[in-house]
């Protein structure tokens, strides 16, 4: 996430307030959605003026240095910019790798994405559960009807638990505004 409010770690996120990370929609019975997003300093459009600038500048330096007769001046330059081309193929590949959770009428659904892979997972609001991995600066883990998935790549780990709070809290809202769902649910909520 690229802004961050500053809480106390541990501080629960109370019922009343706008969620911190989501983004709640009042249209079609109230949904929430949460965009989890890996914070680059530079643009793919930005990328490439980048790498542009720096093969023009590269081979013009090579080519004076080829007609002043430092010929392997040439190779080196094409290696280096095949090596930086590279370097920086790969930080765009995964320049837009995200996490994306959506709860909506009956279902939650947490989409990741990294590189050119997109994995998609869907739980019963009423049966996830939502916990630490292994303590509370790990990944959240939500859980549910044999399905399993780790959120929170892209959020600072003394934010994490501030995320897996809100979670609940708009879990435990749904629970509220679908009374139709089971009462032994609330347990998972918890």
């Amino acid at each position: 996430m690229s802004a961050f409010i500053s809480y106390a770690p541990g501080h629960f996120v109370p019922p009343g307030r706008p969620l911190r990370f989501g983004v709640e929609s009042s249209a079609e019975g109230g949904s929430v959605q949460w965009l989890l997003k890996r914070n680059c300093s530079l643009a793919p459009a930005q990328l490439l003026t980048f790498y542009a600038s720096l093969c023009i500048v590269s081979v013009a330096i090579a080519v004076l240095c080829w007609r002043e007769g430092a010929t392997l001046v040439m190779p080196f330059a094409g290696i280096e910019l095949l090596a930086v081309g590279s370097a920086l193929l790969a930080y765009a590949r995964h320049a837009a790798d995200r996490e994306t959770i959506f709860l909506q009428g009956a279902a939650l659904t947490v989409e990741r994405t990294s590189g050119s892979r997109t994995e998609r997972v869907a739980f019963a609001p009423q049966w996830v559960r939502v916990e630490p991995k292994s303590s509370d600066r790990s990944l959240i883990e939500l859980s549910g009807q044999g399905n399993r998935v780790s959120i929170g790549r892209f959020v600072r780990p003394e934010l994490r638990r501030l995320l897996a709070d809100e979670l609940r809290w708009a879990l435990r809202r749904w629970h509220g505004r679908h009374p139709g769902a089971p009462a032994a649910a609330q347990e998972f909520l918890n």
